[in-house]
């Protein structure tokens, strides 16, 4: 029993950090560059006069009433 505690630690130990690691990895790879991808292709197209004036003529904004 001398040393249970300190052997388990270090297994657990580095399990944790494998975890976590591939975790973190898995989150990259599977949430945040498809997201930051996905961001790029939106913004590549995107014409912010033209949104202005969808939602001007809809009545979205109040400081600019549409016509």
């Amino acid at each position: 029993m001398r040393g249970l505690l300190a052997k388990r630690m270090k297994f657990h130990l580095l399990g944790a950090f494998l975890v976590s690691m591939g975790s973190a990895a898995l989150y990259k790879f599977a949430v945040a560059e498809p997201r930051k991808r996905a961001y790029a292709e939106y913004y590549k197209n995107y014409d912010p006069m033209r949104d202005f004036e969808a939602m001007k003529a809809a009545g979205v904004l109040e400081s600019a009433p549409p016509k």
